[in-house]
């Protein structure tokens, strides 16, 4: 409607999700369901506030806060704070929106939102941090709880900021509540939660591969591109190589490190290396000149790891942030031999990606490419913060091993659902792999779906 403001990265995310119904048969089945997509693509609640806060200067600043109550059908409001300078309504609009549907696919009981702030945490002191953390919680506090709006972090929101605002929502409210997840061990976060994307990711990808091999291979052997640096890509790389896997690139937003040569794998040790480094929000580039990396590691400025690996890629797990692969690179992915692709960041691939992944998996049998889509291959991450939710209402901590193992029976349901909607809605030609992006989708949705109805949401 000419009446709305452009929103780019929303309206990716919608057109991804309804072109996927369309092209099913959901709505020749189920045509009342049209409706439905009309009403759970408009936000239940926006809410936009200023954020002023004092630096170390003594020097007032202003920034711009927000926090998207997409759909609460399942159950609260559920979805990350990110803070990074990009942060506007349209990017925390996809991300409440994809949330919706990734909730909706763990099988627990939340629902989908979204917040953040355009503050940038680089370059600024933790008494900056803690002091915009204050005046950003003393305003947000008014619109969550633990049985509203659950918020946990994203970009630019680790356990520290989670701390820092959940310290200011118990002085205001009085209320030691749930609210937050991703916080500290010692008092109410889950064991499991800072490695769950990343785990649940490669937890994830090991489903795909025993379905397409029928059993016959695992991660053991397989040659592994991840892009990113931060949590998310640090777990994945780790999990891989315990799984016999050998990682061979990562990257952030300044370049990509590569490894050199067919043999060999980033170790746990290099990995937690670079983790230490992002932890004092410092750039690869900065490791990749000392002898330790540069012997091994080749350094690509400006690049992501898609285009610029020497040799095979068995997998590749894009898990910086959204629109990382193109039309372009999706198809160096299939000319490098890339026979799974699964998103650990949100909308990881551009819309003509997408279409280079189904176009080549609709027209090959055993050598396609398989992608999954980040509403379901990173539900790892908010799974865990619904166990999260769980252990905290029931005042109790779960063991590492239990919570893990609900983690990889959360993420194999996921895997099952999205291919057996794929089956029945998207049912493809003898031999093909079910498209599991249109499975998630639709699995996502009619759940969603099923529920506002209930709820006289729609009719």
């Amino acid at each position: 409607m000419s009446n709305l403001p452009y929103e780019p990265e929303f309206e990716q995310a919608y057109k991804e999700l309804a072109s996927t119904l369309e092209n099913s048969t959901l709505f020749q089945k189920k045509p009342e369901y049209r409706k439905a997509l009309q009403v759970v693509s408009v936000p239940e609640r926006v809410v936009q506030f200023r954020v002023v806060w004092e630096d170390d200067n003594q020097q007032v600043q202003i920034n711009r806060g927000f926090r998207v109550q997409f759909n609460s059908a399942l159950g609260p409001y559920k979805g990350g704070l990110r803070f990074h300078p990009s942060v506007n309504l349209s990017i925390l609009k996809f991300l409440g929106f994809e949330q919706i549907f990734k909730n909706a696919l763990t099988g627990l009981n939340m629902g989908g939102g979204k917040g953040g702030s355009d503050f940038d945490p680089k370059g600024k002191s933790d008494n900056e941090i803690r002091r915009f953390c204050v005046s950003f919680m003393t305003e947000l506090c008014k619109h969550i709880g633990a049985d509203t709006d659950v918020p946990a972090g994203d970009i630019g929101v680790t356990g520290r900021e989670v701390g820092f605002m959940f310290g200011q929502y118990k002085k205001i409210r009085n209320s030691w509540e749930g609210v937050l997840t991703g916080k500290g061990g010692s008092w109410g976060g889950s064991l499991i939660r800072p490695e769950a994307t990343g785990y649940g990711v490669v937890y994830y990808v090991e489903h795909m591969i025993k379905h397409a091999t029928g059993g016959k291979e695992s991660f053991a052997g397989k040659r592994v591109a991840i892009s990113g640096s931060g949590n998310v890509a640090q777990y994945a790389a780790l999990k891989v190589i315990e799984l016999g896997g050998s990682v061979i690139s990562l990257s952030d937003s300044q370049g990509a490190l590569v490894l050199q040569g067919e043999e060999g794998s980033f170790t746990p040790e290099e990995i937690n290396t670079i983790a230490a480094i992002k932890v004092e929000r410092k750039q690869i580039s900065e490791l990749a000149t000392t002898e330790a990396f540069s012997s091994k590691f080749k350094y690509i400025p400006g690049a992501r790891p898609w285009t610029n690996i020497a040799g095979r890629i068995d997998v590749a797990l894009p898990s910086a942030t959204q629109n990382e692969v193109s039309g372009d690179e999706a198809k160096a992915l299939i000319a490098a031999g890339c026979k799974f692709i699964a998103e650990g960041s949100n909308m990881g691939s551009t819309q003509d990606a997408i279409d280079v992944f189904e176009a080549h998996r609709d027209a090959n049998k055993s050598e396609a490419i398989w992608y999954a889509p980040g509403k379901a291959a990173n539900a790892g991450g908010v799974a865990v913060s619904g166990l999260e939710m769980a252990q905290n209402s029931a005042r109790v901590n779960w063991s590492r091993e239990e919570v893990d193992t609900r983690l990889k029976n959360i993420m194999e349901d996921c895997f099952n659902n999205g291919l057996a909607t794929a089956k029945e809605y998207a049912t493809p030609a003898e031999g093909v792999l079910p498209s599991l992006v249109a499975g998630s989708n639709i699995a996502g949705f009619t759940k969603v779906a099923e529920a506002m109805k209930d709820h006289g949401d729609w009719w």
